[in-house]
């Protein structure tokens, strides 16, 4: 339950790492995939709790650029299994007014029929604002930055940048997407304690919140607690009390 949550203080963007649904299917005796399944309702859940309590942003991990290493038949799975949860579950985020987006590359190894779906329902939900609902996806914190300072490399090289003008700003204007506010909160679940390659720019001053829970295990009742956590703390950004 939301009980405890000051509504008057809630963060404003909240990030995810959904870790833990091969371990959660293992230890049942399930394959991985079986655990990539799973945690669509974990996911569901902490959108409808984030909706309860008028979250504005929510981002999640949901494909990294290093996960095209994994074997063949589970990088196969996580393609349909995404386009599917797009094509089921878009229209019921419209009507709740989620606007949902994707960072990441696009192109590549992504299908293209996957592309054609995101930018579908980009577009559907462009106009909602009750929520933005991201999806990290064939993303990578260092590639974003990569891909960032190319965009700038080839802007100083047409002579509209002075290199000697770059700053903060200049960067974080060519990231995936620049509108994003910073989140407040990033949440690991599955009990590891890192960041994993996650918005590396963009959580600089994110309140970290490690828990122990399974993705696929994870519900809204999880998230209240992240954000109960981050309102306990002290943000000083480099500054003192």
């Amino acid at each position: 339950m939301a009980h405890g949550i000051d509504l008057s203080h809630l963060p404003r963007h909240v990030a995810v790492v959904m870790d833990g649904n091969g371990r959660w299917a293992q230890r049942r005796g399930l394959k991985r995939t079986d655990g990539h399944a799973a945690g669509e309702e974990a996911l569901f859940d902490a959108v409808e709790g984030g909706l309860e309590i008028g979250l504005p942003w929510l981002t999640v991990y949901a494909f990294s650029t290093e996960n095209w290493r994994r074997p063949l038949d589970e990088v196969r799975f996580l393609m349909r299994f995404n386009e599917s949860l797009l094509l089921r579950r878009r229209d019921d985020l419209n009507e709740r007014g989620v606007r949902v987006r994707f960072i990441g590359r696009r192109g590549g190894r992504v299908p293209r029929r996957v592309l054609r779906h995101i930018e579908e329902t980009e577009a559907l939900t462009a106009k909602n604002r009750r929520m933005t609902l991201t999806f990290a996806f064939n993303y990578g914190g260092r590639a974003e930055l990569v891909d960032a300072v190319r965009a700038i490399a080839a802007e100083a090289r047409s002579r509209k940048l002075d290199p000697a003008k770059i700053d903060e700003r200049t960067i974080h204007r060519h990231l995936y997407a620049p509108d994003m506010p910073d989140p407040d909160v990033l949440v690991r679940t599955s009990g590891e304690y890192r960041t994993s390659n996650y918005l590396l720019w963009e959580a600089a001053y994110s309140e970290l919140v490690f828990t122990d829970v399974l993705w696929p295990d994870f519900r809204r009742d999880d998230l209240f607690a992240a954000i109960r956590e981050f309102q306990n703390r002290s943000r000083r950004f480099g500054t003192i009390e």
